[in-house]
């Protein structure tokens, strides 16, 4: 088991959270490819999208329903800076997952989050849990506050 999958493991647990990851055998690099695997709805994966704030150069995550895009401009205003690219090794070293595998939750240091309220309709969501071939189940609401995420609409 990887060291970013127990992190997650031991997150949940410390949340309170009684979720297990699934592995895929076809892994989930894309929303649809893990809503496929798992048998729901594409917007049921909540998708982490990392940016890099301009000013403070700290990553900035977006939890996203799998259909819904964040909107750059929305973002940035929401976040109080200009967002950029985040390339692999800012989201590494702030957050412990690579680039496919990013958890909402488990981070190596805490990390300002926004929550996309579409994730809300459902009862149960899909998330990644530090690996590409790795989800879990979570009630949306739990999801949003262990990952200490502000609820806002950021989609285009």
């Amino acid at each position: 088991m990887s060291k970013s999958l127990k992190r997650v493991i031991r997150a949940l647990d410390a949340a309170g959270i009684d979720a297990t990851p699934v592995e895929m055998s076809e892994g989930a690099r894309t929303a649809q490819a893990a809503a496929d695997a798992v048998g729901c709805a594409l917007d049921q994966i909540a998708k982490s999208i990392i940016f890099r704030g301009e000013t403070t150069n700290e990553a900035v995550l977006f939890i996203t329903a799998g259909g819904n895009q964040v909107c750059a401009d929305t973002a940035s205003s929401v976040a109080g800076e200009p967002l950029g690219k985040a390339d692999a090794g800012l989201i590494r070293s702030q957050t412990g997952f690579a680039i496919g595998g990013v958890s909402p939750v488990g981070h190596l240091s805490p990390i300002r989050a926004f929550f996309d309220p579409k994730l809300l309709e459902f009862d149960t969501v899909w998330a990644a849990a530090g690996t590409p071939r790795h989800v879990f189940p979570i009630n949306p609401a739990d999801l949003q506050r262990i990952s200490s995420a502000q609820t806002i609409d950021f989609t285009s």
